[in-house]
């Protein structure tokens, strides 16, 4: 058992909004592990880096990861972060990443600066430019498929992941 397709990308890259529309599409279902690690910590995630710090948050979210890697058949979301745990880079091995890419403006735009995101308080446009900046070569190492969603509708990306997922 394993997903159809694992959606990773930056915060704003539209994994939440596309794996839903994606999910539809295929007819499965749709689970994301920032959710999953909420449920278990049983707050939200900006809470539990204020309370508990980022490294707990990182635990938790690479077990929800491998949780929901070895039990979800359908569309995955990941965190933005999780792929910096080396154990979860290598459970993606193998898997359908699609990694949805996202230029610095649209993040901002669709993330807000007045975000809750707790990596992005302070300076988040400047924030986000670095954890983009540091997380790309990762997100490209990892993708079977690279899908650019700036100024595209989500339709448009999930028809784009559909045909460059088929064989």
């Amino acid at each position: 058992m394993s997903p159809r397709v694992v959606l990773i990308g930056a915060p704003g890259s539209g994994k939440s909004t596309v794996g839903r529309l994606l999910a539809d599409r295929l007819g499965v279902a749709f689970r994301d592990t920032d959710a999953d690690t909420e449920m278990v910590a049983g707050k939200p995630v900006s809470d539990i880096f204020v309370e508990d710090g980022e490294e707990r948050f990182r635990e938790l979210e690479a077990e929800a990861v491998r949780r929901a890697l070895a039990e979800h058949e359908g569309v995955l979301s990941l965190g933005g972060g999780a792929v910096l745990n080396e154990a979860t880079r290598e459970l993606l091995a193998g898997h359908a990443v699609v990694y949805l890419e996202v230029g610095l403006s649209q993040a901002v735009q669709r993330v807000g600066l007045a975000s809750a995101r707790p990596l992005l308080v302070l300076n988040p446009r400047s924030q986000l430019k670095k954890l983009m900046d540091a997380r790309r070569p990762i997100y490209e190492g990892l993708a079977r498929v690279i899908v650019a969603t700036d100024e595209r509708k989500p339709d448009e990306v999930v028809d784009e992941i559909v045909k460059g997922l088929q064989p």
